[in-house]
Parts: structure tokens; sequence; C-alpha cells
């Protein structure tokens, strides 16, 4: 319990995007632009009903650059009737640059690298794929999305350390002054930038990394106190039992 000289508690809802025609498709997304399948889009107006369900009303909403992001978050204020909600969209909530492995299937690749090899590529600290062909980071430079970012911050591909370090300053001088002023914030993102997120709430270690998977389109809100410090750890799923069964999903992706 917060004492009465304590700041005031933010609130995080974390919401990975609806399945994407990557999820579909059982490729990996990473930056290229996917957009939500129809049962994606069902899944996001779903989660809307979760929210709204537990009174939680975002103050601001914070998405990555890519379409299946900002789709997801956009059925959801539209739901809520909050569609005049603040919206912050950012390249460092972006999912994790796979490089070359981008648009690969899931299957084929743990077929093609060993179970251990296609574990340690997928949720692994350090572990990188093979990057971007050579022409590939110049696309990214010209699209409108990424022009005023320097070259080097368009990475050609990205372990999850790295993720990590991309989405450490938004959480450190974005996400957390509001949520020190008792905020309650949406973060509608991928996979990946919400484990990285997760990961700096929680202070994860490795073995905590590589065990954490984030379903696609279930609520998982963390109510903060002093320190930000999440007064449950891991948060809370509004749907637990369905996110329960969708997170084994995850965890089984490319398996089958």
């Amino acid at each position: 319990m917060s004492g009465p000289g304590d700041p005031p508690q933010g609130t995080l809802i974390l919401l990975r995007h609806g399945q994407s025609e990557a999820n579909a498709a059982g490729v990996l997304g990473g930056w290229a632009d996917f957009r939500l399948s129809p049962h994606g889009e069902a899944q996001a107006a779903g989660a809307a009903r979760l929210i709204a369900g537990a009174g939680l009303l975002p103050d601001e909403v914070h998405t990555s650059l890519l379409h299946r992001s900002i789709r997801t978050a956009q059925i959801v204020t539209d739901r809520l009737d909050r569609s005049w909600t603040p919206v912050r969209r950012t390249w460092r909530l972006n999912e994790r640059q796979y490089g070359a492995l981008t648009g690969r299937s899931r299957r084929r690749m743990r077929q093609e690298a060993g179970a251990e090899r296609y574990e340690r590529r997928r949720r692994s600290l350090h572990a990188v794929p093979p990057p971007l062909s050579d022409d590939r980071p110049a696309l990214l430079r010209a699209d409108p999305r990424y022009a005023a970012l320097p070259g080097e911050s368009i990475p050609p591909v990205e372990s999850f350390a790295a993720l990590l370090a991309r989405v450490t300053p938004y959480w450190s001088d974005v996400l957390a002054p509001s949520l020190g002023r008792g905020a309650t914030l949406l973060v509608a993102a991928h996979g990946n930038s919400l484990r990285a997120l997760v990961t700096l709430l929680d202070r994860l270690d490795e073995p905590a990394v590589r065990a954490l998977d984030i379903p696609t389109a279930e609520p998982l809100v963390h109510h903060l106190g002093p320190g930000l410090r999440p007064l449950v750890p891991g948060g809370s799923y509004l749907a637990p039992d369905r996110a329960r069964a969708a997170t084994a999903a995850v965890a089984a992706e490319g398996h089958a």
C-alpha cells in the first residue's frame, strides 16, 4: 500500500495487436507492415470490451509506426468512445527487427535450424539472426515514417537485448513520467516490444525473459505503486484463463 506522501499510482495497459496477416500465416512479421486479419480486428474489439468492463479509460495511447499496432489502438479507442485520446507513435515500439528472417515461416525455420537454435534465436537476450540484405535498410530509410531518423537508428537486425536498449529511452523519457503523474496509458504494440517493457517493469533476468510470451489482443494491466513498481509482479490479464491458453499457443509457435 502507498502512503499519503507517495506519488499517485499510474496504470499501464499493455496490448499486443490483434492477429496480423503474419500471425495467421505463421511467419515472422518484424518491421514488415502486415495488417490485421479479420480475426485480428475482432480480437481488438474484444480487447476493448474487456478494457471497458474493467473501467480503464486511457489518458494517453502509445503505438508503434506499424499498421497492425495503429489499427488495434484505433479499434480500441473507437469502441471506448475515446477516439479523441492523445496518441503518440514511435519507431521505438516497433516489433523486433528480424533481419533476413522477416517473412519466413516459423515452422520451416525450426525444421531447418533445429529446436534449440530456433528457441535461442527467438527468445534469448543476445542471439542475432542474419541481417537484412544490403538494399533493405535503404528502403526503410526512404520510408517517410523513418525519414527523420539517423541512418544508424534503423537496424538491419536486432537481438532482444538491442530491442530492449531501443525501448528503454521511451520508457524512461515518455511513459514513466506520465505514469508517475497517475495517468492511465494504453500501449498497443508488439510481442517483443511489450516483452521489453515487462522486462523493465519487473526487472527480469535472462531465464525469465526467455520464458516470457505475450499473446495477441489480451490486455495485460499493471497497476503501479511507488517507484513505478508493479503492485502485482507480472501484471494481471483481464481474461486470465483465455490469456493463459493464448500464451501457451504463442510458446508453441513453429512447433506444429
